[in-house]
């Protein structure tokens, strides 16, 4: 199980291979709010979302045990996280995907070397052939979210936002798999236990959501949705960030889709950045005046910019 201890292995075993990413203000939503209102930017990495932490933190450390060859499956960030670390550290990745991920999302992981397999409608056909390659052609299955090294690495983004903002009184988080939400909160509440950790997901297909609900893990079915990097099942064998989300979550907040594109739009429009669909929950919560109740200084995780630019020109155009 990931300790605050593992976070700050990980820091060190990522430290020059990872940048530390922007905590920036913004009026317009701390209007809405009603609180000062901070934007972690982890969008700046060189593959576009926070992925890159866990991935590196896991690989950093499988290299070190003289692993070669790795495998993983993912709606898309993950894997090209993955695909960059392997390719700095000479490892031969293989990706699966489910005909759900964008094809930007498919192309860029193809472009940094990896070996891409199309397979399923859902992220658990993808997982269970990256479990089948693993097994039949050797190499080490890395888990898009549900590891400790993982884990540990998306955790690091606590330790950030710990030092940049002591006084931060709530952290809003986009909640999927468990992995980026169940990290900043075991580092967020290690450091300062009465943080209050919120996780924001899309109303269609949020299995963390419904797992919570029924408390354990449980399948839905994955629906086509503007954040589909938050799609997937947590697994139903799931044996960390399922019991870590439920031990320290808050609250949750689900968006609908008109919600989650006026979030990208105001992404765009207000804070000049570019988000996909899973980066803008947070935004979008705040819009809705879901975050209105909150005292205190409020950091939101713009998880990632990733988005297909032809589908972020219809929303800016629609808008």
């Amino acid at each position: 199980m990931s300790t605050l201890a593992h976070v700050y292995r990980a820091r060190q075993r990522i430290a020059g291979r990872i940048c530390r990413t922007p905590l920036v203000a913004s009026p317009a939503l701390a209007r809405m709010v009603g609180a000062p209102v901070y934007l972690k930017l982890e969008t700046v990495h060189p593959t576009g979302s926070f992925k890159l932490r866990g991935a590196t933190n896991a690989l950093v450390a499988l290299a070190e045990q003289g692993v070669k060859r790795v495998v993983t499956a993912s709606t898309g960030n993950h894997g090209r996280a993955l695909a960059y670390a392997a390719r700095a550290l000479g490892m031969e990745a293989t990706v699966c995907l489910s005909a759900l991920v964008p094809q930007n999302k498919v192309d860029a992981i193809a472009a940094l070397g990896a070996r891409v397999v199309i397979v399923g409608n859902g992220q658990d056909d993808a997982q269970a052939e990256a479990l089948r390659l693993a097994r039949e052609q050797g190499g080490v299955c890395v888990p898009p979210f549900d590891d400790p090294l993982v884990i540990a690495g998306q955790a690091t983004i606590g330790l950030e936002i710990l030092e940049a903002l002591p006084d931060v009184a709530t952290i809003v988080v986009p909640l999927s798999g468990g992995g980026l939400f169940s990290g900043i909160a075991l580092a967020a509440k290690g450091i300062q236990p009465q943080v209050r950790m919120i996780g924001a997901t899309m109303e269609r297909g949020a299995a963390m959501h419904a797992s919570l609900a029924a408390g354990k893990p449980v399948s839905v079915d994955e629906a086509k949705t503007l954040a589909d990097s938050l799609g997937g099942g947590i697994g139903l064998d799931n044996r960390h960030t399922f019991m870590l989300t439920r031990a320290l979550i808050d609250r949750v907040l689900l968006l609908d889709e008109a919600a989650i594109a006026r979030g990208i739009v105001h992404a765009y429009r207000e804070e000049r950045l570019v988000v996909e669909g899973a980066a803008a929950v947070g935004m979008a919560a705040a819009l809705e005046r879901m975050l209105s109740a909150e005292r205190g200084a409020l950091v939101i995780i713009v998880s990632g910019c990733n988005i297909d630019i032809e589908l972020h020109r219809r929303l800016i155009g629609a808008a």
